[in-house]
C-alpha cells in the first residue's frame, strides 16, 4: 500500500530560518519539495565534490584494511584531515615504488662491472690517471687499445665486452664511455633493502590506518550527507518580501501529522497543510505487511509507483514467490535455502538480515513447490515408496494419452492468471484515476480475455453445454466490442476510436500470445534443473561402483557435494533473473504500470536514518 500523504506549506521569517530548519530536522519526516535551480552553486558543488573524494577513499581504505575495520569512532578528528593523511601514505608508498625500480636498475647495470669502491677510484684521478668504462660488441674491440690505454677486461657478457681503460691522457675511442652509478655494488644492495624494508613498513602503516580511521571518516562522510541535505533544503526555500520571508513546501505521511503541527504550532511558524491529490507528484512511502515488505526492494529496483498508481508489492511477492519456487523445483534445494538462510541471518549485519528473512521465504516455497512437482535433490519422489496421499498431490507426468507435461500446462495456467490479474489492476487503477468512462477499453479487453478463458475452461470441462459456452462467446465478445473499438476515448469520432481498437486488438492478439508463452520458461528452468541434479547422482554413483568400496564413497560424497552445489548456485540465479523478468515485463507491461514515482526521503539526522 502507499501512505496518504499531507503537503505543507511554510512561511518563515528568516532570522527563524535556521531554527526552524534545526527543528524539522530533528524531526524527521518532512520530505522537502526540490526546485529546478538551474546548475548548482559554488557552495553545493564543493560539498559534491568533497563527499566523491570521501566516497573514493572509503572505498579505497576499505580495500587495503581487507573489509577487518575497527568500530572506533574519534570525534576529534577531521574527515579532511583522515583523507589528506591517506593520501600522503598513499603518496609515500608511491615514492617508494618509483625509487625502486630506479635502484634495480643501477644495480643491473653495476652487476657486471662487480663491488669495487668509487672512494679508490677517485684516488687515482686525484693522482693523474684517468679512469673510464666502456662495453662494446666483442668484434668491435680493437686489440691495440689493451697497450695504449692499459685496458682491464672486467666480463664478457651476451656477446659484448665489458673494459675499464687507465691511461694518464683520456681514452679516445671510438665508443663513448658509460656512465655509471655514483654508488658501488654494495651500497646499492643495502639501499634497496631499506627502501623495500620501509615500503612493507609503509604498507603495513597504511593498513593499520584504514583499519582505525574507516569508521571515522565513514562518519565524517555521514555528516557531510547532512550538510548538503541542508544546503538543499535553504536552496529549495523560495526568498519574498526582498529575502524577509523565505516559503518552503514539503511532504509528511498522514501517520505523523500530529506531531508535526504540535511543533509548527508552539514554533509559531505560519503553515499550510492539505491532502495530496491524485495529480500530485507526492513522495511514496510504502507500507506493507510483513511478508510483502521483503519484497519492496524488486519493486524500487524497477521503480516506485505514483502517487496516483498502485503499490504492486502485494501482488508482486506471492507470484514471484511461485516462480522462484517454480524454477528451482526442488524440495531438497529448497531446504538447503531455509539452512543458509537461518545461518546468515545470525552472523550479517543488521542490514542484511531482512534480505536472509527473504532467502528463508524463498526457501519454504521451493520446498512446498519441489513436493508438489516431486522431486528432492534430483530423486523422483514419485518413484519412490511415498504414501499414495502424499503422491496425490504431486503434478508430474503427461496429460492423459497427450504427450504434453502437466507441469509446462501449469506454467500456461499460471501465466494466464497472472496476466489476467495484471489486466484487472489496470482496470481498476484506470477507473481510479480516470473515471469509469475514461476507461471502457481497459474493462472492454479485461472481460473479453477472462470471460473468453473462463467460458473456454467449464466448456473443456463439460460444466456447461456447447450451446450455453457459444451464446456466452458471443455475448461476451459483443460486449467486449463495444468498449474497444466504439468507446475507447469518448472524446474522439467513432471510426478514429475503431481504428484505435483494430490497432490495439492487432497488439494484444501477438502480445498476449507472446506474453503467456513467456510462463513456460518456468517450467522449462525447473525441469533443466532437475534433470541435471539427475545426471549429478547418476555419475556419483556410477563413480561409487567403479571405485569400489573404500574410495567409491569418497569420490561420491566429492562429486554429489560439488554437483549439487553449482546446480543450486545455478538454479538461484536463474530463478531470480526469470520471474523478475515476468514480473517487470509481463506483468507491468500489462497491468500498466509506470514506476517513476519519487521515493519518500524525510530531511533528518544521521542518527535518524
Amino acid at each position: 500500500m502507499i501512505t496518504k500523504m499531507k503537503k505543507l506549506t511554510f512561511l518563515i521569517y528568516h532570522k527563524e530560518y535556521e531554527t526552524f530548519l534545526r527543528q524539522i530536522r530533528e524531526l524527521g519526516v518532512v520530505h522537502i519539495v526540490e526546485r529546478q535551480r538551474g546548475e548548482m552553486d559554488e557552495t553545493l558543488q564543493r560539498f559534491m565534490q568533497k563527499r566523491a573524494v570521501y566516497k573514493n577513499t572509503l572505498t579505497a581504505m576499505y580495500n587495503v584494511a581487507e573489509g577487518k575495520t575497527e568500530d572506533l569512532v574519534y570525534s576529534d578528528v577531521s574527515a579532511d584531515n583522515l583523507v589528506q593523511e591517506y593520501e600522503d601514505l598513499q603518496n609515500k608508498i608511491q615514492d617508494l615504488n618509483q625509487r625502486l625500480p630506479l635502484v634495480d636498475k643501477d644495480i643491473a647495470q653495476m652487476e657486471v662491472w662487480g663491488d669495487f669502491d668509487w672512494e679508490a677510484v677517485r684516488k687515482l684521478k686525484d693522482a693523474g690517471w684517468h679512469i673510464q668504462f666502456y662495453a662494446c660488441p666483442e668484434r668491435e674491440y680493437k686489440e691495440e687499445w689493451t697497450e695504449r690505454y692499459n685496458v682491464i677486461r672486467i666480463q664478457e657478457n651476451g656477446g659484448h665486452l665489458y673494459f675499464v681503460t687507465v691511461s694518464p691522457v683520456p681514452a679516445e675511442l671510438d665508443i663513448e664511455p658509460l656512465r655509471l652509478p655514483s654508488s658501488s655494488l654494495s651500497e646499492l644492495t643495502r639501499k634497496k633493502t631499506t627502501l623495500t624494508n620501509e615500503l612493507e613498513q609503509a604498507r603495513a602503516e597504511l593498513k593499520d590506518f584504514c583499519k582505525s580511521s574507516y569508521r571515522t571518516l565513514q562518519q565524517g562522510s555521514l555528516r557531510l550527507e547532512g550538510d548538503i541535505d541542508l544546503w538543499k533544503v535553504k536552496l529549495n526555500s523560495e526568498r519574498m518580501a526582498e529575502g524577509a520571508v523565505l516559503v518552503l513546501e514539503g511532504w509528511i505521511p498522514i501517520d505523523n501529522e500530529d506531531e508535526v503541527k504540535n511543533l509548527l504550532d508552539n514554533s509559531g511558524v505560519y503553515y499550510e497543510i492539505r491532502s495530496a491529490t491524485r495529480e500530485d507528484d507526492a513522495p511514496i512511502k510504502l507500507r506493507n505487511n510483513a511478508f510483502s515488505r521483503m519484497y519492496e526492494v524488486l519493486t524500487k529496483m524497477y521503480g516506485m509507483p505514483d502517487y496516483a498508481e498502485f503499490d504492486p508489492t502485494p501482488i508482486l511477492a506471492p507470484f514471484f514467490s511461485l516462480f522462484f519456487a517454480f524454477c528451482m523445483g526442488d524440495a531438497g534445494y529448497g531446504l538447503v535455502l531455509i539452512l543458509l538462510g537461518f545461518i546468515l541471518r545470525s552472523k550479517l549485519s543488521k542490514s542484511m538480515r531482512g534480505m536472509m528473512n527473504l532467502v528463508i521465504t524463498l526457501g519454504i516455497f521451493t520446498t512446498v513447490m519441489g513436493t508438489i512437482l516431486g522431486t528432492f535433490f534430483g530423486v523422483s519422489l514419485f518413484d519412490l515408496q511415498l504414501p499414495d496421499w502424499l503422491k496425490q498431490f504431486m503434478i508430474v507426468g503427461k496429460i492423459g494419452e497427450t504427450t504434453y507435461d502437466k507441469q509446462m500446462l501449469l506454467a500456461l495456467i499460471i501465466g494466464v492468471v497472472h496476466i489476467s490479474l495484471a489486466m484487472t489492476v489496470k482496470a481498476i487503477c484506470d477507473t481510479v484515476r480516470f473515471g469509469f468512462k475514461e476507461s471502457l477499453s481497459s474493462w472492454g479487453w479485461l472481460l473479453l480475455v477472462v470471460g473468453f478463458v473462463s467460458t473456454g475452461t467449464l466448456s473443456f470441462f463439460k460444466i456447461i453445454s456447447e450451446d450455453v459456452s457459444t451464446w456466452a462467446f458471443i455475448i461476451i465478445g459483443g460486449i467486449s466490442a463495444i468498449g474497444i473499438y466504439l468507446l475507447n476515448n469518448i472524446h474522439r469520432n467513432v471510426f478514429v476510436n475503431i481504428g484505435a481498437g483494430v490497432w490495439d486488438t492487432y497488439n494484444m492478439a501477438t502480445g498476449l500470445m507472446g506474453d503467456v508463452l513467456s510462463y513456460i520458461r518456468l517450467y522449462a528452468l525447473g525441469l533443466a534443473g532437475g534433470m541435471l541434479g539427475g545426471v549429478f547422482n547418476q555419475l556419483a554413483f556410477m563413480v561409487n561402483d567403479a571405485a569400489g568400496p573404500a574410495l567409491g564413497w569418497l569420490f561420491c560424497g566429492l562429486i554429489l557435494l560439488f554437483g549439487h552445489t553449482l546446480n543450486i548456485a545455478m538454479s538461484c540465479l536463474s530463478a531470480f533473473v526469470h520471474p523478475l523478468r515476468l514480473t517487470f515485463v509481463e506483468y507491468f507491461k500489462n497491468s500498466g504500470y509506470n514506476g517513476k514515482g519519487k521515493e519518500y526521503a524525510p530531511f533528518t539526522t544521521i542518527e535518524n536514518k
